[in-house]
Order: C-alpha cells, then structure tokens, then sequence
C-alpha cells in the first residue's frame, strides 16, 4: 500500500465522503494498542494510527508512512495524539492534531523511542528509550515537549512502562516487561511488578508484589488499574489496587484470549482482547462494553500480488548435464537455466509449500515435498512443469529434508526430522524405514544430511551418530534388505561419497591432532581435524597411493584394480562413447558395472589421501577425483575464502576449480557444478581456473502472492513445526490442535504481516516455555537514515539557547578501539562547552541536537565549537561521527562498576562483567579476567545477561583449581595452571540474567564456586536448535530440548535461579548512584576474602 509522507486529514470531506463509500466499510478487528480521549479512541490497525469515535462507528485513518507505527496516546486535553512512527528514517516520537493534520518529529535520536503517554501539563510527552542504557537490556524514561526540544530523563533508573500520578508527582511504573514476549502463564524472575517512584524525593516501594504479571498501571484517582494475569483464569485482565488499603480486586475475567496494551482516558480504560476493541467505563462501573468499529479501506494487503523471490531463494537443485537448476523460493519451485532461456516458476501455489527440490539423474522428473494435503508428502512433477504433480506417500505429520536420488531414478532415501531415514522405492510404491538415529540431530545437521548412491543404484551410504559420541558411515544394501556399518566411529566420520568408477568410497575424518595453544594461557583446541580418506571397496582394489611402476603391461594382463579385468574404457569413457543423455531422455546410458563391496575388514583398508589436515565440506566424487570445498580456518572472519578443490586420483595433486564459493552440487555425470556464492549462483565446469562469470537470472524469480492464503500455511507451518520438534510430545499438557483452531480464528482478520506475527506470538505462547520466538516475513520496510553521534551527554543552556558537551562518554583508558570522536587525540573538545554548528548549520534549541547530525552516521562533519555561547572567538574541529554508540556506553557502564569495586576494597578485588553467553561475552570475560585474575577475590556480575552458549567454559576458566607451584632460582615461584584464580567469587544475578544467563548461576552454584547474590533469574532453559524457515522468509522457533540436573531433576523452567543473597534492586538507591546488589556482593567478598588462607610459603631448599 502506497503511503504519503504527511498524514493529513480533512474531517469534513471524508465524513461527506463515507454515505458513497458504505460497500468499501469494513468491519474490522485485530485493533493494537489503543487509546482513549473524553469522545474518541485512537489505535493501530493495519499499521496505520486510525481514530473512531468513542461509541464506535466509522475510523479515520490518521497515519500514513511506510513500516508499522506504534502506541498513539492522547494528550490529557484529547487534542493532540502522540505516537511512534518512522517518516524520516528512524522510529521517532510524532505528535498530531488528534482529528487530522501535519505530524510534528519530536525526537530524532538514532535508537528506537517508544511512546507512552503524556505529562499532566499536556505540554510534554514521555516515552521509553535505551539511547542511555549502558546494558542495553532495559530502557529509560523520557520526557519532550511536545513541539520539539531537548528531552530529559527521569531519575527512574530504569523501566518499560508507566504513568504519571494526576498532580505530577509520582510514578509508577513497571522496571520490566513481558509484554513483548511469548510466554503465557509465565512465573519467573522476569515477571513484572508495579513500583510507585516519588519524582522529588527518589522514595520508592513496590506497590504489587506478587509472582504473576503485573504491568500497566492506569491513574483513577486513589485507584491505580493495572494488567495482571494473577487470575485463576491465568489470563490477562485488568485489576484494580486501592492506593490507601493496598487491596486489589479483579475488574474483568476474560478467558479466552489476553487483554493487551490497556490505556486509560479521562474517565475510561480502552483495551485488546482477542482482536476486538473493548472500552470499561471507571466512573460509571459497570462491565466492559465492545466498540464496533468500521474502516474505509480498499484493503490493499490483502491483494494477490506479483513478488519478486530471489531474496528468499534456497534448497538448489542442479539438471544432470547443468543446462538448469531447481530453487524453493516463498514456498514455489523455480526452474533456471544456466545461461538461455525463460525462468520458469514450476508450481505458482501461493497457499501451498513446496520444499527441497531434486532433479531425478535421469532428467525426467522433480522429487519435492508438498503440504497440499496438510502434511508434508513426496511429490513427483515432471521436470518441465507440464501435467499435474503426483504425490506418493501418505506419511501423515512430520517434516521430511531433501531426498537423494538414485542413479537409475528409481529409488530416493531421506531423514526426517525424528531422525528415521527412509528408503521409497518408485517400483514398489511405499517408504520403507531402513534407520533410526538414536543420537539426536538438530535441523541443521538434518537439514546437510547427506547419501551418496553406488553407480549401480544397489548401495546407498551415509554417516550418523554413533554411541561413541562420534558419527560412523553405514551402508545400506537394496538388494538384500541390509544395513551395515562400515566404520566404527573411533574418529568421526562423514561426508561418504561413492566413486562412480566403482572402487572406493570417499570420506573425511576427524582424525589429525595438531594443537593449538592459547596466548593468555596454557589451554589449547583442535581446530581443523579433518583428513580426506579413501576406503577401496574390495579386498583386489589397490591403494588409490599405491606405488606406481612406469613398466610396458604385456598382452592380457589384468589391469591394476581387479579381477582380471580387461584393458578397456573408463566409466565415464564408455558413457561418451555410449552418447550423453539429455534432460528428457535422449540415448540410453549402458547400464553401470555392478558395485561389489567386500564387507569384511572394511575400515582397516582406509587410505589417508595427501590434502592437509583442515576444515572440509561438500565431499563428491567425479571419476578420477574427489571434489571438496576447503571452508575458511575457523576464526579467520570476513574475506576469508572457502575455494572449491578437487584431488586428482592419477595426477595425485590437488587443483582448484574455483577460488571462493559458498557450496557446490556435482551434476549427474560429473562434468558440471552449480555452485553458489553471495546468494549467487552459476554453472562452471569441473576443470582448474573457473570463473563464476555468468551468474543465473535468479533476480527474474516472481511467485504470485495471495496474501492470506500464504498466511493460512504459514500459520499451519507453526502448528507443525512445533507439534513436530518440540521436546516434549506431550505439549507441556497444552491440546495443541484445539489451540491452533483458537487462533485460527484470529488469524482471519489479519489484514498485515504484523497481525500474522502478532497471532504467531500468541498462539505460540500457550506452550508455556521460554524461548517460543517469532519474526520477520514480509514485512513494509520504511526507508532508514543514519544518525550521527559524537559519544557524549548533551545539556541545553536554556538561558543561552544553545548546546552544550555535558559529559564524554568513555571506557577503561585502555578501551582504544572505542571512544568519542570528542575523545580523539588532537581533537580538544571538553566537557562543558558548546557545540553551535555542525557543517555550518546551527543547533537550535527548539529541537534535540540529534536533529543537526541526520544523515550524518559515520561521516566526518565539522563542529563549531566555542567556550562560550558566541560565534565569536568559536573554533571548528573536524570528526567522524560514530553510527552507534551502545558499545561505547557499554565501556563505561563496566568501568564505573570496576572502579567502585577497585575503591571499595582498595584495589584488591576485581569486577567482571558477562553480559550473555555467547561469543562477544566469551571474548569479554576472557578480556577481563586476564586482566584481573591476580586480584584477591573476584565480583562476577551477570545480571542482564542474555544467553547464548552453554557456559561450561566460563565455569571451567573461573573455577580453574591449582594444582602446584614451580620454584625457581631467581624470582617469585610459578603457579600452575599458569592462569588460575583461587580466590573467593560471588555472582550477581537479576530477572534478565536468562537462557545462558540461567546456566551460567546455576553451573556456579553447582560448581560450588561462591554465592549468588541479588534477585531471582529469567527461568529459561528449554533451549532452540533450528527450525525450518517459513515460506515468506519469516520465523517461529521451536524449543527442543530441556536441561536437568545431575540428580534427574529438572531446571526450574519459567522460575529461575534464587539467589543464596536476595537483595532487591532499590529504585531509590539507584537514583541516589547506589547500586544495592553490587555494594551487598562486594561486602560478601571481603568478609570472604578476609577468611581467604594465604598461598603456602616455598620451602626450605633441600640437601639432596
């Protein structure tokens, strides 16, 4: 839907307008976070902010940019409506007439601003921000005036969402939120409660205190209403506390579906409920009544429309002789030639999900799964796209990965995603299962699950896990019905690939021990293990290294390799003698030798060929060579290269076909590869020195789009994926069908891709489990513009009309790969003075000084700078502005908690903070912790922590027991391990601490390594593994597995870790620059560092 840049309204024309256009009225649901003024209601509907009036009736539409704008609050007068849109490139505060007019930009800091609501006076807006949040995990609070200026912080210290007492005075306000979450029924450390903050005299006390969540409160007077799913319906409803007895009581009890985004008016709250908009009236008592609204829309979204795929392009498939290639693209099959000719969408079933495409070796037809029928079934189509499909199999639920043809196009084997691996066989009609993994498989490892057929199409290989922890190769004979298993995973083995000449079977293998040892310490890896092998497939097949001898053979001697065998063409010889054999038939091939496999002693003939032990992917075997990619050394970061190679069996050498590529597929007669590269792809010729010149025309991919019929499999998409992998069969209880049939009914008034993620959320969320995320899809992008930062708090000289440098942010003095462009050397800007211009154009007052720096991101700009307000005596220094400056608050978010910590104990403890689980943090604990591991006790402060990684390792580097001491002549004697702290710890946790930052305390407490202190944890350890994507590129992710503990007990899911040491993170304390928990953690640690016993003395030397 094409929207223009200012939303203006004429009441008058469009009211006339509306008796013509009754037949375009529609009677509309799926309203989001609405408000409410004396006479209307404002809210989000299809994006847009629409306003109706406060009976209901017709809706204006009030907003029109691209992208979603969000929470339209009322001023207190109900004349103007404040709200979060992106007009100009960034989400940003507007505020407009509340019945039609200009938008007026408010804000134009870089980072997201979320509307609230307004200050009393009506002169100001508030809104939540993470611009100075030095973790950014929580945001802020934020007042503007409404026509522009500088925006000020509240000494809240932290929170999502609140509102203002009627006189202005106090605050309440929730620390955090759920409320972008999908988690129903949620009871952890994350759940919000309602704190009442007092704005003079910093006192605050939590009003709700209960286990359930409680968010939104609403001012009446002495009755604060807010949201709470404390309930015995365990939904959310609104409640009521009375301010003066403390007693709450329950308002509404909806059921069925969640309130959502409650807002209150003058004398109403408004809310969400199950897509339909309700109004409960404060004064007049009394049960919440509907609002039936109508909108006058021509319902463009809804709109079957053309759309290029390119973008969503996966799953490559290439011909037999790579005259084309099949894709899967917004759930189509295409058809792209390598060079000449149409592009061809194969199944144009908007609707309906074809996945993994595979080209029969005979050229004739295409293998894929379909879920016409409901579940994903094996589909037949001929390779052209002429006639109808055919399905094949009745499997029923279940998601099944590409399939892998036979050599004479009659037989295909696949895994699906409970890790049984099928055989079907066009001849006989019906799957067979041939093999379980009992070793669990994520979806990635299904989805890069590989078989490899002899030439003879009677054996079929393929590596799995194995009960060594390692992955062996197994064969699996047709003919006989048996299955075998040709390595006993000592090492891992994977990646088999039969030789189409019949003599080897090609792997790789995990097996060469090269360390590599750590800077910082004695510990050390085994990157890049992988050797390539050559397993000769009968006892007679010599050695692909076997000694040559450069002698004239005599008449009628055997051959070298078997049986004997007489001096005639190769495979592939006879095959071009025979006549190459085109897509849709053309000459018949010979049919192929027989494949013979001495089973006996199979593994003790591997031969390790001569590549270098490294990281190898994409094994294939071509007569005469072993094609393998040579990924990228593992940590080597951007621009490294992962060449496609081929070792030549005669020539006994390694060449390369292409310098850089992101994978490659072997044709069926082995001459050709289509290979990818930047989501490129091309045909290049198994032959030294390819270029990847002539790229394929997947840029003229189109499907045609019904939007709600893509929306409807994509819902069942959902349904499946997370019936099919979740870790519990069962459903934590929850009757899954009957849900989805629940949320079906909602998804039919979607009319946005936001509505759709919006009932993916909900209807996710009845799992009860962390970790039910969803995202993405087709979305309406709006347009981004950089914003410059210098790094720096700003302060209006309200007196003199300009700005002024209040404080530079910055880190450690150590911290130089990130710091102020006012902070470089040379450049002399100091706290305190005014920056007048920027590029020549001044800063003015009436609007925030991000105004000046739009489009400036990462750019060198000339600031006029002066100690005083004047032009005159003014200097200009010239800087590059930063993009982003999280990472640099982030410095010295850690450096002021460093310092206090360093004071406090006269620098003899030190502070680490681990803010996830995953790689940054890695890299920042190990960056901390070397720096600080000589300290006497140690502070280490997860809370916020975000998860990611399992962190055994961060216990194992903190936990590191001493084993011994090394004297020597000269100097102090050597502690071994070199690196080890033996000193007390103690841990901060919080309710953001979760997922890794669940594991993370709970593997302390476990390892007995010191105590927690602080609040209790998020309670999130049913962890995401992959899932398949949905057909417009968006995504649900599915949980699919849960830890417990050594003694079989569960992880307290949806709980959290208590704390040894609960201290409550006092609102009042934090706004006074005392941090609660950090000075309780420290007075632990030194009461434990004093009962610390000292290192023992070395002894005396000995007369030996």
């Amino acid at each position: 839907m094409t929207k223009s840049r200012i939303a203006t309204l004429c009441l008058a024309v469009l009211v006339l307008g509306l008796a013509s256009a009754a037949e375009a009225q529609i009677d509309a649901r799926l309203f989001r976070q609405p408000a409410i003024s004396a006479t209307h209601i404002a809210f989000v509907y299809a994006g847009d902010i629409w306003v109706v009036q406060k009976q209901g009736g017709v809706a204006l539409r009030l907003s029109s940019p691209r992208g979603e704008e969000q929470f339209p609050r009322f001023s207190p007068d109900g004349s103007r409506i404040a709200f979060s849109a992106n007009y100009d490139g960034n989400t940003d505060v507007y505020v407009v007439p509340a019945l039609g007019g200009d938008p007026v930009r408010v804000t134009h800091h870089p980072m997201a601003d979320r509307v609230l609501g307004w200050h009393p006076d009506g002169k100001r807006v508030l809104f939540a921000s993470g611009r100075e949040s030095g973790r950014q995990r929580y945001s802020q609070f934020f007042l503007a005036p409404a026509d522009g200026g500088e925006a000020t912080r509240l000494m809240v210290p932290y929170g999502e969402f609140g509102s203002f007492s009627p006189d202005g005075g106090q605050f309440a306000y929730m620390p955090m939120s759920q409320d972008f979450r999908t988690w129903k029924r949620y009871r952890g450390g994350w759940a919000p409660d309602i704190w009442l903050f007092d704005l003079k005299t910093f006192a605050a006390r939590n009003l709700t205190r209960n286990e359930a969540n409680d968010a939104h409160p609403m001012w009446f007077g002495e009755q604060l209403y807010f949201m709470s799913d404390r309930g015995p319906e365990k939904r959310q409803n609104l409640w009521v506390l009375d301010m003066k007895s403390g007693a709450t009581r329950q308002v509404t009890a909806f059921r069925d579906y969640d309130v959502t985004f409650p807002s209150a008016g003058p004398t109403d709250i408004v809310f969400q409920n199950g897509g339909r908009l309700y109004v409960l009236d404060v004064a007049g008592g009394g049960q919440p009544r509907e609002v039936k609204v109508q909108v006058v829309t021509d319902r463009a979204t809804l709109k079957p429309h053309v759309a290029r795929v390119e973008a969503l392009l996966r799953a490559p498939s290439v011909s037999p002789t790579g005259k084309r290639a099949a894709f899967e693209a917004r759930g189509d099959l295409f058809s792209i030639p390598a060079e000449h000719g149409p592009v061809v969408n194969l199944t144009n079933t908007s609707g309906v999900a074809e996945r993994y495409p595979r080209w029969s070796p005979d050229g004739k037809t295409l293998a894929y799964w379909s879920d016409r029928s409901g579940e994903y079934e094996l589909t037949f189509r001929a390779a052209d796209g002429a006639g109808a499909e055919e399905t094949v199999t009745k499997l029923g639920p279940g998601f099944r990965y590409r399939v892998s043809w036979s050599p004479d196009s009659r037989k295909l084997a696949f895994i699906d995603q409970a890790m049984r691996i099928w055989l079907y066989d066009r001849d006989v009609k019906k799957p067979v299962r041939i093999d379980t993994s009992t070793t669990w498989i994520s979806h990635g490892g299904l989805e890069n699950f590989a078989f490899s057929w002899s030439a003879d199409s009677r054996w079929l290989a393929y590596s799995r896990p194995v009960e060594s922890g390692n992955t062996a190769l197994f064969l699996y004979d047709t003919r006989a019905g048996a299955l075998h298993r040709a390595t006993l995973g000592y090492f891992s083995d994977g990646q088999p690939t039969f030789d189409p000449d019949g003599k080897y079977l090609f792997y790789a293998s995990d097996r060469s021990f090269q360390p590599t040892y750590g800077s910082f310490d004695n510990s050390w890896t085994y990157a890049n293990p992988t050797r390539l092998v050559a397993l000769p497939l009968r006892r007679d097949v010599p050695s692909p290294l076997a000694q040559r001898n450069d002698a004239e053979a005599e008449a009628g001697t055997a051959k070298e390799g078997g049986k004997g065998e007489k001096d005639e063409p190769s495979e592939s010889g006879k095959e071009k003698a025979a006549g190459e054999k085109s897509e849709k038939g053309g000459s018949e091939k010979p049919a192929p030798r027989p494949v013979e496999i001495d089973l006996d002693g199979l593994e003790a003939r591997a031969v390790v060929l001569p590549p270098k032990a490294d990281n190898y992917g994409n094994l294939h075997a071509v007569s005469g060579k072993l094609l393998f990619r040579r990924l990228a050394p593992q940590g080597a970061g951007p621009g490294a290269k992962s060449p496609i190679l081929y070792y030549d069996l005669a020539e006994r050498e390694e060449k390369t076909v292409l310098d850089d590529a992101d994978g490659f597929e072997a044709t069926s007669d082995g001459k050709k590869l289509l290979v990818g590269s930047k989501r490129k792809f091309a045909i290049v010729e198994v032959k030294p020195a390819q270029k990847f010149e002539k790229p394929m025309r997947t840029g003229e991919m189109q499907a045609r789009v019904d939007p709600r019929a893509e929306w409807r499999q994509i819902f069942a998409d959902a349904y499946r994926f997370e019936r099919d992998y979740f870790y519990d069969a069962g459903m934590h209880g929850v009757n899954w069908t009957q849900v989805r049939d629940h949320y079906l009914r909602l998804l039919d008034d979607a009319v946005t891709r936001w509505d759709v993620n919006f009932v993916l959320g909900e209807f996710i969320a009845e799992l009860n489990a962390s970790h039910t995320y969803h995202g993405g899809g087709d979305l309406e992008e709006p347009a981004r513009r950089g914003v410059g930062l210098l790094g720096v708090d700003w302060a209006l000289d309200v007196e003199a009309g300009a700005y002024q440098v209040k404080h530079i942010v910055s880190g450690g003095p150590w911290d130089a790969d990130v710091r102020s462009p006012l902070a470089e050397p040379g450049v002399n800007v100091k706290e305190g003075e005014y920056v007048l211009a920027v590029n020549g154009v001044r800063l003015e007052p009436d609007r925030d000084p991000w105004s000046a720096f739009e489009g400036l991101a990462d750019m060198p700009v000339t600031l006029t700078v002066n100690s005083r307000p004047a032009l005159a005596g003014s200097r200009q220094v010239v800087v590059k502005t930063l993009a982003d400056e999280t990472e640099l608050r982030f410095r010295e978010w850690i450096e002021r908690r460093r310092k206090r910590v360093d004071e406090a104990t006269g620098g003899k403890a030190g502070y680490i903070y681990v803010q996830s689980t995953g790689v940054d943090a890695q890299n920042e604990l190990v960056r901390q912790f070397m720096a600080q591991w000589r300290k006497d006790g140690l502070v280490i402060d997860e809370r916020w922590n975000s998860g990611g990684q399992i962190p055994d390792r961060f216990i194992e580097l903190l936990n590191r027991p001493m084993l011994s001491y090394w004297a020597t002549r000269d100097g102090a004697s050597q502690q071994w391990p070199p690196v080890s702290h033996v000193g007390p710890k103690v841990m901060l946790i919080n309710g953001w601490s979760g997922s890794g930052g669940d594991a993370f305390p709970f593997y302390f407490r476990e390892a007995k390594v010191g105590p927690l202190i602080g609040s209790r944890t998020w309670g999130g350890l049913i962890g995401i593994s992959g899932a398949p994507p949905l057909a417009d590129g968006g995504a649900v992710t599915v949980p699919t597995f849960r830890m417990y503990d050594v003694r079989g007990q569960w992880f307290a899911e949806g709980h959290g870790v208590e704390p040894d040491i609960a201290v409550e993170d006092d609102p009042s304390q934090l706004a006074k620059g005392v941090d609660p928990q950090l000075e309780r953690a420290i007075q632990e640690l030194l009461a434990r560092m004093a009962k610390q016993p000292s290192p023992p003395v070395r002894p005396a030397p000995e007369k030996r």
